[in-house]
């Protein structure tokens, strides 16, 4: 575990490591959103209640979920970086960013949409999980705008950072707002304990979860991968694989400094 600690400091060992995962990922995601979307909008029943509008829910939901989990994962990259002065934790904070922002975004949206015939309105200011959500993509917001504004790297990776951890405060409102306050959100459908859905239903949206998890996965570390490259533009590791030279990086014949 220590040895494994030490090599996610190391910028090129992360860059040579998850080339595979990534095109992995990327492939997983791609068949489980497919699979997930295509069941949910073509063979899952309508809802007894809603009618079609329901199937909105097989974006909306993975979308959102996995928004909250990006910006979790901010909050973790912020305090490795904060405490241990990681350069790949301040890597994946610039990486993640964007991501976790369209993913609110589309969210809040595929949110509005399923509003207007459920509830009546695209949008109620009173209900606590929308602002909740709406004050997580002011988060992103503000981080891009602060990376952005900042011409020290260490000064942008250190504000964003604490902001990151600051702001994870409002997950947990997210999460138990319909149960702390009155919201026209129902509460949730799934849990640990109990499924309040049959299977032709739940099942792909279990499906599009997780290829939406993939995406992430493989839309960071493309990300991180490109930042590395433009870090480490000037070391002759780079300078090697750019060259095609992966055989003698692998091997440890050029150095990384």
């Amino acid at each position: 575990m220590k040895r494994l600690w030490h090599r996610l400091g190391s910028p090129r060992w992360f860059f040579q490591m998850m080339a595979p995962w990534q095109w992995w990922l990327g492939l997983l995601a791609a068949l489980l959103l497919l699979t997930g979307t295509f069941w949910g909008l073509v063979y899952a029943p309508a809802d007894y209640q809603q009618g079609e509008s329901f199937r909105i829910i097989y974006v909306h939901v993975p979308t959102v979920i996995v928004a909250q989990s990006v910006y979790m994962a901010l909050g973790i990259s912020g305090f490795v970086l904060l405490v241990w002065r990681m350069k790949l934790a301040d890597v994946a904070l610039k990486a993640m960013v964007p991501f976790g922002m369209a993913l609110t975004a589309l969210g809040l949206f595929t949110g509005a949409v399923w509003g207007r015939p459920t509830w009546g309105t695209y949008w109620e200011w009173t209900d606590a999980r929308l602002i909740s959500t709406l004050i997580l993509l002011f988060l992103y917001f503000g981080l891009y705008a602060l990376r952005e504004s900042l011409s020290s790297a260490e000064a942008a990776g250190r504000g964003c950072a604490i902001l990151a951890i600051v702001g994870l405060v409002n997950i947990p409102v997210i999460k138990y707002s319909v149960e702390w306050w009155t919201t026209l959100h129902q509460g949730e459908t799934i849990t640990l304990t109990r499924i309040r859905m049959p299977p032709e239903m739940y099942i792909p949206l279990l499906i599009n979860l997780l290829g939406m998890y993939c995406l992430f996965g493989y839309v960071v570390i493309a990300r991180m991968r490109n930042e590395i490259l433009r870090r480490e533009r000037e070391t002759t590791w780079v300078a090697a694989w750019l060259r095609g030279k992966k055989d003698d990086v692998g091997n440890g014949v050029i150095d990384g400094h």
